[in-house]
C-alpha cells in the first residue's frame, strides 16, 4: 500500500441469579503469528517517544492471517522509570465504543435486540423521546448531548462501591435535553454510548461486562490479563501522564477530579490509577495485543465471533433519516483516503490516547496505544502503518 492518508467505569457485577463471567476460552483456528516486521519501525517509534510524543507506546498491525508487528516501546510510568511491556495494561478510552457496538450486533444476530427498535423498549425512562432507536445510538445521530466527560472518572480506591448505574442516571439527569432531531445529523455522544451499555444489560439479562466477556471477547480467546474491565495490578498497569506545560495540563486542578493529579516529573504530569464511570462508553482496560484478535477477526473471510452477513453490515456505511451519508458504519468512524475507506477509532481522556484503524481493500489493520492524553496518534499512525504494510507486501 502506498502513501496512506487514512483520518481523526465502572462496571456492574454479575448480578446475583445471572451466571457467572465466562472465563477465557482458547480460540481455534487461525493463530496470531509473526509476518513482516519492517527494520525502520522501532526507530520510528522510538524517536516518537525521544521527541516527547508519549512517556510510552504499544503497536500492533494484523491482517487477517495473523500478526504483522509489534512493539512496546518507552516508559510505562515516568515515576520509577518502570518500562512499558507488549502485556502492560492501559485504558482504552472511547476504542471501548467498538467492542459495545459488537455487543449490540451480536445481540441482534442472536434475535434479542433489532437495529431499528426504539431507544424506549429498552429504557422506557430515558427523557430523549420515544423517536430514538438503536441504530441512532450506534452511529451518534440520535439528537443526545454530549457533556464534557472529563469528569465521568473515579479513582481507583473508589471503585468497589461505586454505582454506574446510579451515575448514570445522575448525567442524564442534568443533560435531559436532546440536541437535535433524532436521525437528522451526525453528533458525537459519550452520553448515547453509555446508554447503549443499558440496552444491552436489558436485551441480554445480564451485566454489560459480562456479556461482552462472555460473547465478544472469550469467544475470539482475548484473555481478561490482555483485555478486561477490571484493572491491572499496579505493577502491570500503566500511569496515564499529562504535558505540564499544555492547556489542558495547565488546566488540570480545575478540570479533573484532584484525586487522580499525581506527581510532577520532567514535562509530565501522572495521573493516579482510575476508571471510567460508564465500561460501555470507555471502560476497557489493556493492551494492544488485547485488541489484535478482535481486529483479526474483522478481516477474516470466515469471522470466529459472528456471521459474515453481520460483519460486513457492523463496517458497512450509513445514512440519516434525510438519505445523506453519515461518517459512521455501526460503531466506526469511516473516511476515504488514498489507500480507500478507513474505518477508524480514536480514543482519549485522563492521561491515555489510542487509536484503531482497518484498512478493508488493503486487508490490514492496526492500533497504537499511548499513556499521555494529547500524543499525537493520527500523525504517528499515517507513518508507521505505511512502514508496516508496505513492508509486507514485498
Amino acid at each position: 500500500m502506498k502513501h496512506l492518508r487514512p483520518p481523526a467505569a465502572a462496571t456492574p457485577q454479575c448480578p446475583p441469579g445471572d451466571p457467572p463471567c465466562a472465563g477465557p476460552q482458547q480460540a481455534q483456528g487461525d493463530a496470531i503469528a509473526p509476518s513482516a516486521t519492517p527494520s525502520q519501525v522501532r526507530p520510528l517509534l522510538d524517536d516518537f517517544v525521544r521527541r516527547g510524543g508519549a512517556p510510552g507506546l504499544q503497536y500492533v498491525a494484523v491482517d487477517g492471517r495473523g500478526l504483522m508487528h509489534a512493539e512496546a516501546v518507552g516508559l510505562a510510568a515516568v515515576v520509577g522509570s518502570r518500562r512499558m511491556r507488549a502485556d502492560t495494561a492501559q485504558l482504552a478510552y472511547s476504542m471501548s465504543k467498538t467492542l459495545t457496538a459488537a455487543a449490540v450486533m451480536k445481540l441482534a444476530e442472536q434475535g434479542l435486540i433489532g437495529i431499528d427498535a426504539p431507544v424506549t423498549r429498552f429504557l422506557p425512562w430515558q427523557p430523549y423521546g420515544t423517536a430514538i432507536t438503536v441504530r441512532q445510538l450506534l452511529t451518534h445521530t440520535g439528537g443526545l448531548p454530549n457533556p464534557l466527560p472529563l469528569r465521568w472518572v473515579h479513582p481507583t480506591a473508589r471503585h468497589a462501591g461505586f454505582d454506574a448505574r446510579a451515575a448514570l442516571r445522575r448525567a442524564v439527569t442534568a443533560h435531559p435535553q436532546p440536541s437535535s432531531p433524532p436521525g437528522m445529523r451526525f453528533a458525537y455522544s459519550n452520553l448515547g454510548y453509555w446508554l447503549l451499555g443499558e440496552v444491552v444489560e436489558q436485551a441480554a439479562g445480564q451485566a454489560f461486562t459480562c456479556y461482552l466477556r462472555d460473547q465478544i471477547l472469550a469467544p475470539l480467546g482475548i484473555e481478561p490479563a490482555l483485555l478486561g474491565f477490571e484493572a491491572a495490578d499496579e505493577g502491570a498497569q500503566a500511569s496515564g501522564h499529562l504535558e505540564r506545560w499544555s492547556v489542558l495540563g495547565a488546566l488540570a486542578p480545575w478540570l479533573v477530579d484532584p484525586a487522580l493529579l499525581g506527581p510532577r516529573t520532567g514535562r509530565w504530569l501522572t495521573i493516579r490509577a482510575h476508571y471510567p464511570d460508564g465500561a460501555a462508553f470507555g471502560g476497557l482496560v489493556g493492551c494492544a495485543t488485547g485488541f489484535a484478535p478482535w481486529l483479526q477477526d474483522l478481516l477474516r473471510d470466515e469471522p470466529r465471533l459472528w456471521r459474515r452477513e453481520t460483519r460486513d453490515l457492523f463496517m458497512a456505511p450509513q445514512h440519516d433519516a434525510r438519505g445523506r451519508p453519515l461518517p459512521m458504519t455501526l460503531g466506526w468512524h469511516l473516511e476515504d483516503g488514498a489507500a480507500g475507506r478507513v474505518l477508524f477509532k480514536e480514543g482519549g481522556g485522563c492521561g491515555f490516547h489510542g487509536l484503531m484503524r482497518v484498512y478493508p481493500a488493503a486487508g490490514f489493520a492496526s492500533i497504537v496505544m499511548t499513556n499521555a492524553t494529547s500524543s499525537p496518534v493520527r500523525r504517528l499512525l499515517d507513518r508507521v502503518d505505511r512502514l508496516v504494510n508496505d513492508g509486507a507486501r514485498h
